[in-house]
């Protein structure tokens, strides 16, 4: 019997053989903490991962990063219209009366002031945006007062060198950048 009159005495018992782990258990202990530590790491293997394919382009952007188009089939005086970086893009073959006519039309009688020659490389040639300067929408081409390009949406008129002339666009169609592989081809971007 204890000082207080109590016959059970294995708490005292089990105070004094008290020790720091029961070793049976500690290969249950390490387990679980072995996990955990993995669990962790692999979450924040994850979100690094995820960070930083975030900052890199996908494939779909790197491929259309540059796009390569054949122009022979291209007639005298057709339009062409191909997509590049998910926009639409016109390419105009021009014939020699075409062009007379736009080297023809003096700088003050344009909105956007800019001679047919700054805007092509090859005079046959026209490549622009197929997107409207004032609200964006896509012009038909072969259309308008000036036979270049008609935007539908608020009656911007476009002429064949893809200067505005007439309606509400401020700007003229914006010219990407382009190079001529061959005679036949060229890379746009």
């Amino acid at each position: 019997m204890d000082h207080l009159g109590s016959y059970d005495t294995k708490y005292e018992d089990a105070r004094l053989k008290k020790k720091a782990g029961d070793p049976n258990k500690r290969a249950f202990t390490y387990f679980v903490l072995g996990g955990a530590r993995f669990l962790y790491a692999s979450s924040v293997r994850l979100l690094a991962m995820k960070v930083v394919t975030s900052m890199s382009p996908s494939a779909g952007v790197l491929a259309l990063a540059s796009a390569d188009f054949e122009l022979a089939e291209i007639g005298m005086g057709q339009t062409l219209t191909v997509k590049w970086r998910g926009k639409p893009v016109f390419i105009r073959r021009r014939s020699a009366e075409e062009i007379a006519i736009e080297n023809a039309v003096p700088l003050s009688a344009l909105r956007d002031p800019q001679d047919d020659s700054e805007r092509v490389k090859n005079p046959e040639w026209i490549i622009t945006l197929g997107i409207c300067t004032h609200l964006g929408c896509v012009p038909v081409s072969n259309a308008g007062e000036y036979q270049g390009w008609f935007c539908p949406c608020h009656g911007s008129h476009y002429d064949t060198s893809g200067r505005i002339r007439k309606g509400p666009a401020p700007l003229n169609l914006e010219v990407p950048p382009y190079n001529f592989l061959t005679d036949t081809s060229i890379r746009i971007g």
